[in-house]
This record gives structure tokens, sequence and C-alpha cells, in this order.
């Protein structure tokens, strides 16, 4: 079944207003279930005083967009904001000193952020990350892959893992709310880094990278505590780009990117004030009383949500790298467009690190099924690892696992006869609606499998449970319904993609018109 396979009008019209019908009553659902139980004594701690003229708490359970667009928004901004302005004089300067002065920004951008650095944790921190740094590049220096992944893992390892993380944390000293995410951000990403360097490093043919090449690299502030990642052969290039001219309309487009996340940030803030899909979760007396639907659309607005906060706080980040003349990695993509496991990802740093050194590294074209099952393996390992090895963490790494290899099994199976011979007679359209269904359990596959490490395992179960087993046949159906007229609304949008990017060829002997 090509991309490109269009289905008519009408059945997509359908498509649009089922999944727009059910997407408001399960949101009708949550707004009620929320508005119902503002004052049960569960929502106390999570539900705060919100917008005091329209009498509407806030669901502040989210750490991380608290601190990021509340309490501690002043102090990123401020942080983000010098890192922009001394960019900027930076650039100023630069052609005053001559083509080496644009080479030289990596290295004002690395003295800016290791003096932000060490203001905010102190000199044993960065002491403690120099140290690191240390040891992983003279391992770099031996070019050995294996013996740079034992190592990287281990000082990785170091950071997850008791007694050494509480250790290494002891040497920071300071009391302040945002310590601790700091800490081990800063740590984490930096081994990551770091790790990152020893593999180019491993590849340079003539020589090696420099232990500046590195500082340089991995204290670059936008990047240094929350991430995301960007590989050293894609930093180094483009840091050291003395070409410092822009694409046209691209200051242009950064400014709307930066309007979208601007608009995003207030969408959230209105959603939380009205829809506490974080909270509810959290009590599972009040979920076991919600209907089957709003069950449904709970578990899906988590994910939805917590696709949201990546793309904005990376978005952020992305905004202010992209004022530095680099090309970072792209926010994740929207968890509504997945329906396959091999494109399911939160953070697309790390996912791009993850599939370049060890995913496409060991699975090659990833057709063979052993090869496939042994990178899936070795990628979860390393992803259980950077998450921090807990039974959480374990049980999601196998689910996850487990769905990337089905999809290939079951691709592998389709494409023997006798089901390929069946689809081969198919019109497109029909395989094409076929196909959805498929997709349609896969996504579902993909909710579930996500929602454990989001909220609870507790909940994930009551979930499956209701719309499996409970709510069969009407809920099951219905829910899946639904999810298959939304797959085929983002397969519309595929093939609309496909089409500008590869026009399809005009008849023979019909002239092309301009």
């Amino acid at each position: 079944m090509g991309i490109k396979t269009a289905l008519p009008k009408i059945e997509l019209y359908l498509y649009t207003s089922v999944l727009a019908l059910a997407l408001l009553w399960a949101g009708s659902w949550i707004i009620e279930a929320s508005s119902d139980n503002v004052n049960r004594k569960t929502f106390k701690e999570t539900v705060k005083p919100g917008w005091h003229y329209f009498g509407r708490k806030m669901d502040v359970t989210d750490f991380e967009w608290a601190m990021w667009f509340t309490a501690f928004r002043n102090h990123i901004l401020f942080a983000l904001s010098g890192h922009v302005i001394f960019a900027k004089i930076c650039s100023m300067i630069s052609p005053k000193i001559g083509r080496n002065g644009f080479k030289n920004r990596s290295l004002i951008y690395m003295l800016y952020g290791c003096l932000t650095v060490l203001i905010i944790m102190g000199w044993t921190y960065v002491s403690l990350i120099l140290s690191h740094c240390i040891i992983l590049y003279s391992v770099a220096l031996m070019k050995r892959k294996w013996l740079c992944f034992v190592a990287g893992l281990t000082s990785l390892a170091t950071f997850k893992m008791e007694p050494f993380n509480s250790w290494q944390a002891g040497f920071v000293t300071g009391t302040f709310e945002l310590q601790d995410i700091l800490f081990y951000g800063g740590c984490g990403f930096s081994i990551m880094r770091c790790m990152s360097f020893a593999l180019e490093n491993c590849e340079k043919k003539d020589g090696n990278y420099t232990f500046m090449d590195l500082i340089k690299y991995n204290f670059y502030l936008p990047f240094f505590f929350f991430g995301p990642i960007m590989t050293f052969d894609r930093f180094h290039v483009q840091a050291n780009d003395p070409n410092l001219t822009r694409k046209p309309r691209e200051m242009w487009n950064i400014t709307i990117h930066a309007l979208v996340h601007l608009g995003s940030i207030l969408v959230v803030d209105v959603f939380l004030h009205y829809l506490y899909i974080l909270t509810i979760p959290s009590d599972m007396k009040l979920v076991k009383e919600l209907s089957d639907w709003s069950l449904a659309g709970l578990a899906y607005s988590n994910l939805v949500y917590d696709w949201v906060k990546s793309a904005v706080m990376f978005g952020v980040i992305n905004t202010v790298s992209q004022l530095d003349h680099l090309d970072p990695p792209q926010p994740p993509k929207c968890i509504t467009m997945l329906y396959v496991f091999a494109e399911t990802h939160f953070d697309r740093g790390i996912n791009d690190w993850l599939c370049k050194y060890v995913y496409d590294y060991i699975g090659g074209n990833h057709d063979g099924i052993f090869k496939e099952l042994v990178a899936t393996i070795s990628t979860f390992a390393v992803t259980t690892l950077w998450l921090g090895p807990c039974e959480l963490v374990y049980i999601w790494s196998f689910f996850n696992c487990f769905g990337l290899n089905f999809e290939l099994w079951v691709a592998k199976l389709f494409a023997l006869p006798p089901l390929s011979t069946i689809e081969g007679v198919m019109s497109e359209a029909m395989s094409r609606r076929i196909r959805g269904l498929f997709n349609a359990v896969n996504f579902w596959q993909i909710i579930l499998y996500n929602v454990l490490a989001l909220n609870s395992l507790d909940f994930a179960k009551l979930v499956a449970k209701r719309l499996l087993f409970k709510g069969f046949p009407l809920s099951t159906l219905s829910v899946l319904f639904v999810t298959y007229c939304g797959i085929q609304l983002v397969k519309e949008r595929e093939r609309k993609l496909a089409l500008l990017e590869e026009p399809e060829p005009s008849e023979p002997g019909k002239p092309k018109t301009d």
C-alpha cells in the first residue's frame, strides 16, 4: 500500500466529525470530574489557587512545568537571556577581530556556560563534572568503542545508582529547591555528551579532538542542564562554522516558533485550570468511578500533555540555540501522530543519540529479526540506565522493547504468502483501511505502555482492564473506531506531505502545466 493512497473526501469528513465529537465528549467528562471533585482531600496538595477572578484552581502536580513557567521562570529566563546577550556581543565584536573571531564564538559560549554553572552550582560541582570529562577524554584517546561504552555507562551508573550518586551529590553544597534537578540533569547530560565525543573521536581517522573541544561542547549553557543532546559531530561543525549568514526568512521563522511556544504555554495554563488530568490519576478511588470514555480520554490526554511539555521546553531552548546559528534536534513528534513504536519518543535528542550509537549501529538496516532483537534490547538497556533503574522503568522498557520487535514480526508475517497475496489483490484504499485497523490497536499499545511511566502502574492496569475486559465489546470497539478515525486523518496528512515532497508524475503524453 503506497503512502500516496487517497480515500474519498466524504469518508475523511466522517472521520473528522467522529473524532471531534469523541474528543469533546471525553473532554466534557474530564472537566466535570475536575470541577465536581476539586475539594477532595487528595486534591489539596496538588490543586492550588489559580485564577481568582474566574474561581478556578490550578493543577500543579507537574514540578517540571511549575519550575519552568511559574516558580523559577525568571531565573531560567535571566540565564538564557544572558547567554543571548553575551552571544550577540560576541557576534558584534567578531567581525572586528577577523575571521578567527567567528571561529572562537564556541569558546565564548563555553566561558559564559562555565561561569553560569559555577555561580549556580559552585566550584565543587564544576570540578566533579570536569573529573568525569577528563576520565572519559582519556578513554577516548584509546579509540576503542567498546571501552568508551563501558567507561561512559559506568560513569552514568554512578549518578543513577546508590550509594555512588549520594556520595557524589554530597560534594555539592547548598539547599536551594532546584539543586537536585540541576545536579542530576547536568551530570546525566554531561556523561551522554562525553560518550558522544568519545565515540566520534573513535571515528576520527587523523589524530584526536582536543580536550578543549569537549569542554566547549559540554558547557554550552542552553543544552547543559536540560538538554536536548546534540551529538558532538553536528555541534562541532556548526559551532565552529565561520559563516554566520542566515537563510532567507530564518529570523522570521524563529520568531514564529517563539510565538507558537508562548501560545502553547498559555493554552496549557488554561487546560491546567480546567482539566486536572495530572491529579485525577493519583486518586484511584475517583478513577474507578469514571466512565470508560473518561479513562480513555484521561490516558490519552496525559501523553498529549507530556508531549506538549517536552515540545515547549525543548522549543524554548532550541530557539536560543538557533539564535546562535545552530540546528538543534527538533521537538518530539506529536503523540497523536504516532501509531508505530519505531517513531515513539519524547526527547528527540536522546532518541537521535540512541539510534546513532546503539540502535542503528547494531541493527543495521533493521531487516533481520535477531539483529533487531539485539539492537532493541541494547537500546532499552541504555535507556533504562539513563532513566534510572527501578521496577517501573523495567516494566516500561520491557513493553516498549516488545512493541518495537512485535511490529517487525508482524511486518515480516504480512510480507509472506498468503497474506501478501491477499493484500495484493485488494485495492490500495482497502489496504489502507485494514492497515489502519492494526495501527489503531498499536496506538493504544503505545498509550498503555507509556502511561504507566507517566502516572502509575495501577492506573495503567485499570485503564487496560476497563477497555479490554470490563468495557468489551461496546467501549473497546467504540474507542478503537474513534482511534481508527484519527489514524486515517494522520495518514491523510502524511499523504499530502509526501505529495508535496515528491509530486506524482504527469500522465504519458500530457504536458506539464505550471
